[in-house]
């Protein structure tokens, strides 16, 4: 954001930002209701808008969670669908009936996955499932959704725009005072560079401060192999092969710079095509990006793009005109560059107990 822009809307920002603190201490202070269940609830979410990696993030604990011989479900918001209330999904669902990271989690883990705008509700509805009610629930972008109490309070802040160096919306991309980092149990640096060298860590660790109930650690994105949007098992190994193609990408998320400069990596020639974060796309859409992959001559060629945009391809309007085109996609984790078994313990620990809410801070 141009400089003189962000000064102008500086007194937006603490006007918002006053009309947040507000409404978090009528929640503290119990004048707004708080409700608390007897399930283990697991929040992800960030104090600023945009892609910070939480969707990994979800996807980590539900690969974790799996190994627990209990019942396990997402709840979410659903963002951008095109339906409200409560759903549940099912093997039929699509992005416009539950949104991309919901279908995300329901198409490559095949768990419980509900939507809810109202989280209180969305829970209510998901422990009321007869036979089949779920014992852990993680809920996705919940952070600053106050009316419920969750037992275990993660926040992400992406390292290239670390909460406690931004401001207040709409100078910046905060969704609430900095000061709201203290309700979070565990804070995640999400998207580390490889070369961050430990005194920059340590560096970042003074920044944040954390306090003796919270506990932080570092993380990084790990890119898998790119398979063929027709055949998963049709993948392109990156160090051997992936050097021998052009590249044309395309991605409707927050923040595609993380993906273009890994392939870049490894293939001399990428160009790159974004759309608005949760982007549907439309049939024009595709014929335009099949147009511009056409207009390049020659062989070995491919469209790349994420899971995210796979799985609003796979809407009944495209999803016949992306099965023609070349595309592959482009998976990634989550991976911590240490104490991952630290981190596990803590979550496993957690669920573990029969002590449901957690008092970590007043």
């Amino acid at each position: 954001m141009n400089q003189g822009l962000k000064i102008l809307l500086l007194p937006f920002a603490f006007i918002y930002g006053v009309i947040t603190l507000i409404r978090n201490r009528l929640y503290d202070s119990g004048i707004l209701k708080v409700s608390r269940f007897d399930v283990h609830t697991i929040g992800v979410g960030n104090l600023s808008v945009g892609g910070a990696g939480k969707t990994p993030l979800v996807e980590y604990l539900i690969r974790l969670l799996r190994t627990e011989e209990t019942k396990i479900a997402t709840l979410s918001r659903g963002y951008k669908r095109k339906t409200s209330g409560f759903i549940l999904a099912d093997n039929n669902s699509t992005a416009e009936d539950i949104g991309d990271e919901p279908l995300i989690y329901k198409y490559k883990y095949n768990i419980q996955v509900a939507v809810d705008a109202n989280r209180v509700n969305g829970v209510k509805k998901l422990i009321a499932i007869e036979e089949n009610a779920p014992r852990i629930i993680l809920l996705d972008d919940v952070f600053q959704h106050r009316a419920i109490k969750c037992g275990l309070n993660i926040v992400v802040s992406d390292f290239n725009n670390l909460y406690f160096n931004d401001t207040m919306l709409p100078a910046g991309t905060l969704r609430e005072f900095k000061s709201g980092i203290i309700r979070a149990d565990i804070i995640i640096v999400t998207k580390v560079p490889d070369r961050t060298s430990p005194v920059e860590i340590r560096n970042i660790l003074k920044d944040i401060n954390p306090k003796a109930h919270q506990q932080v650690f570092f993380s990084y994105l790990n890119y898998g192999e790119l398979y063929s949007i027709n055949n998963s098992n049709e993948k392109i190994n990156t160090l051997n092969d992936l050097f021998r193609y052009r590249i044309i990408s395309f991605a409707g998320i927050a923040n595609a710079q993380t993906m273009v400069s890994y392939l870049k990596e490894y293939s001399a020639d990428v160009k790159h095509l974004p759309f608005n974060d949760h982007h549907g796309f439309s049939v024009k859409d595709l014929e335009d990006i099949e147009r511009y992959y056409n207009s390049f001559e020659g062989g070995n060629k491919i469209l790349v793009t994420t899971e995210k945009d796979f799985m609003r391809l796979k809407s009944n309007l495209v999803w016949k005109i992306a099965q023609r085109m070349n595309i592959y996609i482009l998976p990634v984790e989550m991976t911590f560059k240490d104490k991952e078994e630290e981190f596990n313990q803590e979550i496993l620990k957690y669920v573990r107990t029969n002590r449901i809410y957690h008092q970590k801070y007043s």
